[in-house]
């Protein structure tokens, strides 16, 4: 729902072209979903956010669960809609996820999409797909939770890091064990990211193989040894975020998908 032009005082790009819309030029916004669009590029917008089933906007913090759809798999439509957009035009690109994207717009547009609640803005518009990587790493990075938590099992709670273990199949036994003990949402998205981190380390291009993508996301997935640590103790606890992150990532597939691989069909952005 269209409101009357107004005048651009701050920079920002047209959801439409993609092009920055400049200071002073006149622009429409949506009352929805408040994305901003050329006066110009109103045609290519047919359903610029039609009236939809009231949908509240997201929590700017929550567990993973107050994201998750009502049907399996319970990942985001946010996470689904970030992977989907990095691997369709982001799998070229060197250092993923290491490479920041500028903080301003990755601010905007994760508040772009937790407004929005269910029914996303493309992110097509987010010329750099760096952008697109600081809004998910944002995102997992502000639950009141690390995705690893739960109050059943959570990842911290790995006997030796999940490294440990001398006897590789009980390492992996006790890793599994763990997953699957998981929140339904924790699990299945958890799932979704790491089949995701694979493709990324397979890529020649990115050059982020499991290490570099371990030390990326050690200390946004995996929780720390007590409630509230201090520096020392989060400064101790990152080899170990990483080690349980790269035991993570050397699962086969087929695991993973044993908890997303059958609905995979219903990941499909919004």
């Amino acid at each position: 729902d269209p409101v009357p032009p107004l005048q651009v005082i701050r920079p920002e790009p047209c959801c439409v072209c993609g092009s920055r819309i400049r200071f002073g030029k006149t622009a429409i916004k949506c009352c929805h979903c408040q994305l901003l669009l050329h006066t110009k590029c109103r045609e290519q917008c047919p359903s610029l956010c039609a009236p939809r089933p009231r949908h509240h906007a997201w929590p700017r913090e929550g567990v993973l669960a107050d994201f998750a759809p009502s049907t399996p798999p319970l990942v985001p439509a946010l996470v689904v809609q970030c992977v989907t957009e990095v691997e369709t035009r982001g799998l070229t690109e060197t250092g993923l996820y290491r490479v920041p994207g500028t903080e301003q717009l990755v601010r905007e547009w994760k508040r772009k999409l937790l407004r929005a609640g269910g029914a996303l803005p493309a992110l097509s518009s987010v010329t750099d797909i760096h952008v697109v990587c600081g809004v998910l790493k944002d995102f997992l990075r502000g639950l009141k939770e690390p995705l690893g938590e739960g109050s059943a099992c959570p990842l911290t709670l790995l006997p030796g890091a999940a490294t440990d273990i001398p006897d590789e199949a009980a390492s992996h036994t006790a890793l599994r064990h763990v997953v699957s003990k998981l929140p339904p949402a924790n699990r299945d998205t958890l799932a979704f990211l790491m089949l995701h981190l694979l493709r990324v380390s397979h890529s020649p291009d990115c050059k982020m193989d499991v290490l570099n993508l371990s030390r990326v996301f050690g200390p946004t997935l995996v929780g720390h040894s007590s409630a509230n640590p201090t520096p020392l103790a989060i400064m101790e606890d990152t080899p170990r975020q990483c080690k349980v992150v790269a035991h993570l990532l050397s699962q086969p597939p087929n695991f993973w998908r044993g908890f997303v691989g059958t609905e995979q069909e219903n990941l499909v952005p919004v």
